[in-house]
């Protein structure tokens, strides 16, 4: 059998040894947290010590954390406050052209309401431009919403100047953090944020739970109306196995964190540096610098890149072309359409996404492996490079 190389953590990550044994223990709390008997009082205390663990995380307080079902629930909750908290003096939305498909798609739903709505380009680094986001500022933004850090291409956004831009307007400013937190410090103080969006299956916790943080004194209107939970912002019975699980990743996450920035990064280097020097003609995406440090984005001109997934999978080696959410499509990424890359170097694209339990020997693997299935599409492919 081949060997099974996983490195797609951006898509989506394993649930850690820990946070399973957080799990099996907290299914047996079935009490409805909303209850006041035993069971719902033990079930709701365990849940207000998980927000306390996710909001250490992005150094926020407890209370401004509130439960999602994840990163797309969190986004169209902040498009949706936006909507109903527009008027005539205020009804301007700035973003970019990178963002994930959730708050690209809330965008566009605004736009087809009547809003205005900028689509913020980028250079060929997947930085945003300055001098455009300046430009578009104006005493009508109600909304600037930048991504901290790209799930394409990696690249890291300077979120604090963006907020500091923005408020000099009385805008509010949300970022989508979901690929970012655990990976790289994260601290809303600093960035000055008024939402944060973060999801727990990023973080080696469970599918179907995010949250939302909600700096003191921003709007927030439900986008599920129902009961009392969340102090009437997001009714439904709370989601107890995944939410304590979530607190037990955002627990473990805080220690990963400084993981990332040496040992992920010096195996993505080597990744990057042995396919660089093994296979001709390929293109680096991202900043080179400002990068999420286990991110790896590289065109191969003249290979096509489903051809080239499946030819991993054959193999063992689990990537992606990009986004997960956009798999399934037929079209080039818009992310590297945005930072000018043509329609051939986008659909020949490969996003490497090491994690906590890449290893030496399994990227050794990789660059034992890739260059031979590149060198046999390339020679089979109508396409120039």
């Amino acid at each position: 059998m081949p060997r099974h190389v996983y490195i797609d953590y951006n898509a989506t990550t394993p649930i850690r040894e820990e946070v399973k044994e957080t799990l099996e223990a907290a299914y047996d709390l079935f009490g409805n947290a909303s209850s006041m008997h035993a069971s719902g009082r033990i079930a709701r205390a365990r849940i207000e010590e998980a927000r306390a663990s996710v909001g250490r995380l992005i150094g926020a307080p407890a209370l401004s954390i509130m439960w999602t079902s994840g990163g797309s629930e969190s986004n169209n909750t902040v498009f949706q406050t936006m909507r109903e908290r527009a008027n005539d003096q205020k009804n301007e939305i700035i973003t970019t052209a990178i963002e994930h498909p959730c708050v690209l798609n809330s965008a566009k739903f605004l736009q087809s309401l009547g809003f205005t709505v900028h689509f913020l380009p980028v250079d060929s680094t997947g930085n945003i431009k300055w001098d455009i986001f300046e430009s578009l500022l104006n005493e009508k933004t109600l909304c600037v919403s930048v991504m901290t850090a790209n799930n394409e291409i990696g690249t890291i956004q300077d979120i604090k100047a963006v907020t500091r831009k923005a408020k000099e307007y009385g805008a509010f400013v949300h970022t989508d953090a979901v690929q970012a937190v655990g990976k790289i410090p994260v601290n809303v103080e600093e960035l000055g944020v008024d939402y944060l969006t973060l999801s727990a299956h990023k973080l080696y916790g469970p599918k179907g739970v995010g949250a939302l943080y909600v700096k003191k004194g921003a709007p927030l209107l439900p986008l599920v109306h129902g009961g009392h939970q969340e102090d009437g912002k997001r009714a439904g019975t709370y989601n107890n196995a995944g939410i304590i699980g979530f607190g037990k990743a955002a627990e473990c996450a805080v220690h990963d964190i400084p993981y990332y920035g040496s040992t992920v990064l010096a195996l993505r280097n080597k990744l990057r540096d042995g396919l660089s020097g093994a296979i001709p003609t390929i293109k680096i995406n991202g900043h080179p610098t400002d990068v999420l440090p286990n991110t790896l984005n590289i065109s191969f001109p003249g290979a096509e890149g489903e051809s080239i997934l499946l030819a991993m999978d054959l193999i063992g080696i689990e990537a992606s072309t990009g986004s997960a959410c956009a798999s399934g499509s037929l079209d080039p990424s818009h992310v590297l359409l945005a930072i000018g890359s043509g329609a051939e170097n986008a659909h020949g694209s490969i996003r490497f996404s090491l994690g906590k339990y890449t290893t030496h020997e399994d990227i050794e693997y990789i660059i034992e492996s890739v260059p031979p299935i590149i060198a046999r599409l390339r020679s089979m492919s109508t396409l120039t490079s």
